[in-house]
Parts: structure tokens; sequence; C-alpha cells
């Protein structure tokens, strides 16, 4: 389900953990801040750009489920004993702020399919504070306008050093990497293909493993 600019609707629906179909009232708002979201249902899982809820997210699909595993877990293994971590979803990442920043300030949060963050001072209890070194966002039919212009400019304008944009169905993974302030595209990757992680020279990803055919 794909939700845009909510600022006059109070109630719809999402899955439970148990998939089953729950209504979740969220208040009226011309801006939403992090203390906002704070205080919602600890199963609502939104994201939001300048104070404007973009999305909410929908149970995945087993194809986005399984390709975000297999990246995370290829991202797991090199990272063991290493400085930097990887996390999946569901994890908020605010991106413009810093440690020091209130909840109450805070108008931009997402949660992007797989991080990588190499600053563990951004790692806090509850959620990433400040760019990841890395994003990987998973296109579905709902994301992929928010994945390829909404949050691919918020990434960009908060220093994300590269960006992934992978696509399930047609199995190819684009690549993105800071270039000064802006986004440069180098690279599209097939099923086929070995990627290289653009922040770890030393590391390159045989998409034969990430990409299967389902038979769905």
């Amino acid at each position: 389900m794909y939700l845009e600019k909510l600022i006059f609707i109070r109630e719809f629906f999402n899955y439970n953990s148990e998939n089953e179909v729950i209504f979740i009232s969220i208040p009226e708002s011309k801006k939403y801040t992090y203390a906002d979201y704070m205080n919602w249902d600890e199963d609502v899982y939104i994201e939001v750009i300048e104070g404007e809820m973009i999305s909410m997210s929908p149970s995945p699909t087993p194809r986005h489920q399984d390709v975000v595993g297999e990246l995370t877990a290829e991202f797991k293994m090199f990272l063991r004993g290493k400085d930097c971590m990887a996390f999946s979803t569901p994890m908020d990442v605010c991106l413009f702020a810093d440690n020091e920043a209130k909840y109450e300030d805070i108008q931009d949060w997402v949660q992007p399919d797989l991080i990588v963050v190499c600053d563990k001072k951004k790692i806090r209890e509850t959620n990433i504070t400040g760019a990841p070194d890395l994003v990987v966002e998973v296109l579905s039919p709902s994301t992929a306008r928010n994945d390829r212009w909404v949050k691919f400019n918020s990434y960009e304008k908060a220093g994300v050093r590269e960006y992934w944009i992978v696509d399930p169905y047609n199995m190819s993974i684009e690549v993105y990497e800071l270039n000064g302030n802006s986004f440069k595209q180098t690279g599209v990757y097939g099923k086929d293909g070995l990627l290289p992680v653009g922040i770890f020279p030393e590391f390159k990803i045989d998409l034969k493993n990430i990409f299967k055919e389902l038979g769905l």
C-alpha cells in the first residue's frame, strides 16, 4: 500500500506479525516529528521526509525478503570482525540527525532494506543517526517511486556514500556513488554479474547467489 501526503487521513490498515489486518489511527498533522512516531503503535512502520509521511510498509513479498536476506548475509559475513556493521529492515535511520538531536526536532526518518554503518557513534539504542555509508533499497510496485526519486534525493542530500537500487523482478542492481554532492551511476549489474562494492574495494558479490528463480 502506497500512501502519500496523508495530512487528512487518520485511520488506515497494516498487517501485524501474524499477517492479520489491523486498523491504525494516526493523528492529523501538517508536519510529523520522530517524537510523534515514538508515540504511535509499535507495530507501525512509517517513513517521513521533511515532516511528510511518504510510506507505510506493507508485508514484504517472498521474493523481496529473499533478496534482502541474501544481500544481508553477504555483508554480515564480509564485515565479521571489522569496524563497519550491516543492518536490515526494520531499522529507523534519522538521516539528518546527530546524537544530540531531540526527537521533536527530527522530521526525516526512513527504513532502508539494508544499510552499512562504519561510524559506530551513529548507532543508537533505538535507531541510526546520520547518513549510513551504504544504503540498499529493493524495489516493489508500491515503493519504486519513493526509492527512485524521493529517497534517492534524500540519501544524496544526506551524504550516503553508495546507494543501490535492486530490481528483484528484472534481477538487476543499479549502483550510485556520491561524487561531490551528487550521485553518479557507476554500473548496472545483472543476475550473472560480479558486483564490486565501492566502499570496500576488496569485496565483490556474486549475484548468482542473490537472484533466484522462485517459480512465482
